[in-house]
């Protein structure tokens, strides 16, 4: 029978496999970014391996989710994917383009209620 933490762990790996599969990354990538070998990377995912906070604050922010959803302590946020996908690749883009971004986006309100 397995322990909370045995259940936490392997939700937690869950959770970081499903991350980095939805933004297509590897492995290898993923390992090589936080300087662990792939296999300690693959124990995580599968629940065998703890998972030090540092990690996970660099995994969070390589995939994008924070550490709370992460964690399971906080739900998925209240977004259609379409849309959570399109808030990962803002967070990408300079606040320069962010600020243009956010000025495309209102051109498009405004364009979608004059038709309406």
């Amino acid at each position: 029978m397995m322990d909370d933490d045995e259940q936490a762990r392997r939700s937690l790996g869950e959770r970081l496999r499903e991350a980095r599969e939805y933004l297509g990354l590897k492995q290898e990538e993923v390992a090589a970014h936080l300087k662990l070998p792939r296999t300690a990377l693959t124990g995580i995912e599968s629940g065998q391996r703890r998972v030090e906070a540092i990690e996970l604050t660099r995994l969070a922010r390589l995939y994008r989710q924070s550490v709370g959803y992460l964690t399971g302590i906080e739900g998925p946020p209240d977004l259609p994917p379409d849309v959570a996908h399109l808030a990962r690749q803002a967070a990408d883009l300079s606040q320069r383009d962010r600020e243009e971004l956010g000025r495309f986006t209102e051109f498009l309100l405004a364009r979608a209620r004059k038709t309406d």
